[in-house]
């Protein structure tokens, strides 16, 4: 029997990667994300694989639209074999220039829609005795950047919901929680972003395609683990941040300066934050590995570099 396989932010990048890589296996999908017009191209690339796929214009920040979701995957299917949840807003901008309508939207879509799927998820889980609930985290739920404040918040407490979770589905046989972050991904989400800064911006080197986080996600699905990252560099940086936050913390700016913003001029705007932009969707945007990858080497190894340094002074 195929299993039924519920996806938010299926339209785009991440969620839309596994949409198709579950479809490659003949599952049956349920996608979910707030663009109807998108949501339908993505059925159309992924129904000659699929068992079967439903799709549900879905806003995860609205609980309600959250348990309408479900309860529509149930009435379908009879049952949600995995949820992964990969929806997700970002916006650019220092702290204070981030209006905060549009930072609170920014956390309520992030880790509000992370809060509001796992709640439904564990539920119908609970009912059913078993699944697998797939988060897609972030590098930034491990570190701070410049200019990425509102995202780092939201992640920062996604992955610390993650963890809770996975502590508390112990006690429930079958249910297992596991937390995919990954480091810079080739995706749309960069030009959809809201930006109150003057330059666009574009994903830290090194740079991974969509479809590796999505291979990342079966292998959740199949076998479940605690936490997965995806990205060459994810433990290294990590490490840096907690081990010489000093250091870290002099690098970022002119580390975000250089290599994760480009020349071209913007104008503020409220990006996809409160609505979908469909034109904009995809699963790649247009940042590929090359360059970037040998870039972002280069970049970690300076950033080493002057941790050692900086960390032999102080150590005589």
């Amino acid at each position: 029997m195929a299993r039924v396989i519920l996806i938010t932010g299926a339209s785009s990048g991440i969620g839309r990667a596994a949409a198709q890589a579950f479809a490659a296996e003949g599952a049956n999908l349920v996608l979910a994300s707030r663009s109807p017009e998108a949501l339908a191209v993505v059925e159309a690339e992924t129904k000659a694989q699929a068992e079967e796929v439903l799709t549900v214009p879905t806003d995860v920040a609205d609980a309600d639209q959250v348990e309408a979701l479900f309860e529509q995957a149930v009435r379908r299917f009879g049952r949600v074999d995995a949820v992964v949840h990969a929806a997700a807003v970002l916006a650019y901008g220092r702290f204070e220039e981030v209006p905060t309508h549009v930072f609170d939207q920014v956390v309520r879509i992030n880790l509000g829609g992370t809060a509001n799927v796992s709640r439904e998820a564990l539920k119908r889980f609970r009912d059913q005795e078993g699944g697998r609930l797939v988060l897609v985290g972030s590098l930034l739920g491990m570190i701070a950047l410049p200019t990425m404040g509102a995202y780092t918040t939201s992640k920062w407490a996604v992955h610390g919901l993650a963890h809770t979770l996975r502590i508390e589905a112990r006690r429930t046989p079958g249910v297992h929680v596991s937390l995919v972050w990954p480091g810079s991904i080739n995706t749309p989400v960069y030009d959809q972003a809201a930006t109150f800064a003057d330059r666009a911006n574009r994903p830290l080197p090194p740079v991974d395609p969509a479809e590796k986080v999505a291979r990342a996600i079966v292998r959740a699905v199949r076998r479940p683990r605690r936490s997965i990252p995806v990205g060459p560099l994810n433990h290294p940086v990590a490490w840096l941040f907690a081990a010489l936050p000093g250091v870290f913390d002099v690098v970022a700016t002119p580390m975000m300066k250089v290599l994760g913003t480009t020349k071209e001029a913007v104008v503020p705007n409220h990006g996809n934050v409160f609505e979908p932009r469909p034109d904009g969707e995809g699963v790649h945007g247009r940042w590929g590995r090359h360059w970037l990858r040998l870039a972002g080497m280069a970049g970690i190894a300076g950033l080493a570099g002057a941790a050692a340094k900086t960390h032999r002074r102080t150590s005589r």
